[in-house]
Order: structure tokens, then sequence, then C-alpha cells
């Protein structure tokens, strides 16, 4: 097996983890950033008024985009099984 093989399918791997990872995080920091701003405008600091926000937004993306992360990983997951002959020989 060739090194340059192991190494793209290494970085395609991580890009798919790193992509996979935004799609429901992104979302959950923005609402965050947002909370926290409303916090500190008006002196509230309440945990629980930053935690439920971005708990229902993230369950919500994960809901969302879930077909979508499932259908890629898969997809990718078909892929290398069907690469194995030319990864191997």
């Amino acid at each position: 097996m060739d090194p340059q093989v192991v190494l793209d399918l290494y970085g395609h791997g991580f890009y798919l983890i790193i992509i996979m990872v935004s799609a429901v995080m992104v979302p959950s920091l923005i609402v965050g950033l947002i909370v926290s701003i409303f916090q500190a405008a008006t002196q509230i600091n309440e945990q629980t008024l930053s935690f439920l926000p971005r708990l229902i937004v993230t369950l919500f993306a994960t809901m969302h985009f879930g077909p979508w992360l499932l259908t890629t990983l898969t997809d990718f997951t078909n892929q290398l099984f069907v690469d194995i002959p030319m990864i191997i020989g």
C-alpha cells in the first residue's frame, strides 16, 4: 500500500469529520454567542439561560442534518469497502 493512498484516505476522513461536526456545532455556537451578548447586555448571569437554547438548537440541528450526516458517512464507508482491492493490490 502506497503511503500517499493512506494520507489521502486520512485527509478525506478528517475532512468528513470536520464537516459533520461543524454542521451540528456551528448553529449551537451562534446561539451561544447571541445568548451571551444578551446576558452581557442585561447582566443576567443564569447558567440555564445559556444552556437550554444551545441544547435545543443542537438537537434541532441533529434532527435536521441527521439524514445527510448518515448518508455522507455511509457513502464514505461504502467507498472504502469498494476501494479495498485497489488499496491492497
